[in-house]
């Protein structure tokens, strides 16, 4: 838990932030009292939420080890990165390849004020972080091009964020754009939540009050993000079906779908 009293300027911890309450549920520091409590007020109405938090962030430990130690790649793009909830993607990247390189991106205020965590990469390797959203992915490939030759395979990261572009178009234009650009031999890792009546009314509610709403996508919809790709096994699978390990906790919900796929 983040000490209220060191609360950084402009932040007021009293009042929940949905990014911090999300750093909660998934064993983050980044979070104070109130984003507690709002956390567990909503896991008391839609139990989903914790079995969500936790499969999405194992799932993402998971295929960031299966694409360092399997696939031996040694560059990440971390689109949507969020606030940093340890192990990141760069420290599981450099325990397989010290002078592994990884950009996290995201336009969330919030977590630019943590990106220092971010920023602790094993001297052979980088970690950098840029301020931009997710959907402008020329500006993205431009300037991260100094820390990542796509040229050279790279892993594509996007972590149950999708949901945040609605338009259902152009979020599979934005997969088709990173995609393209990336070097064959690069795996796209995606994972996406699902829809359960209890989450889509509560995510249909918290739209309501203009919060940041998020889409909840079936699993035919999710399938299409993978179009063209090469499915590493199982395939497209409830997020704790895909390779689990000693990281994976049962779920009691089917919340959420992801994978892992090799970019021909």
């Amino acid at each position: 838990m983040a000490d209220p009293r060191t609360a950084p300027t402009g932040v007021d911890p009293t009042v929940p932030h949905s990014a911090r309450w999300w750093n909660y549920l998934q064993g983050g520091p980044y979070w104070y009292p109130a984003d507690k409590q709002a956390a567990d007020e909503f896991a008391r109405m839609v139990p989903e939420i914790e079995d969500l938090a936790r499969s999405s962030r194992e799932f993402l430990w998971r295929s960031v080890r299966f694409a360092a130690e399997q696939e031996g790649l040694r560059q990440y793009l971390d689109l949507g990165a969020g606030l940093p909830a340890e192990p990141n993607v760069h420290e599981l990247a450099q325990r397989a390849h010290p002078d592994a390189r990884v950009v996290y991106v995201d336009n969330d205020p919030m977590v630019l004020l943590y990106q220092h965590a971010y920023l602790d990469s094993t001297p052979q390797g980088r970690t950098s972080y840029l301020d931009a959203d997710m959907r402008d992915t020329d500006r993205i490939l431009r300037q991260t091009s100094a820390v990542l030759d796509f040229d050279q395979p790279v892993a594509l990261v996007l972590s149950d964020v999708l949901g945040h572009v609605h338009d259902d178009a152009e979020a599979h234009a934005l997969v088709r754009r990173l995609v393209e650009h990336a070097a064959p031999g690069s795996v796209l890792i995606l994972s996406h939540s699902a829809p359960s009546p209890r989450l889509s009314a509560a995510a249909d509610q918290y739209a309501e009050t203009g919060g940041l709403g998020y889409r909840l996508r079936p699993t035919e919809q999710i399938a299409a993000f993978f179009e063209g790709l090469h499915l590493v096994e199982p395939g497209l699978v409830p997020m704790p079906e895909w390779h689990p390990d000693g990281s994976t906790t049962p779920t009691r919900e089917d919340v959420g779908h992801g994978a892992v796929a090799r970019i021909p």
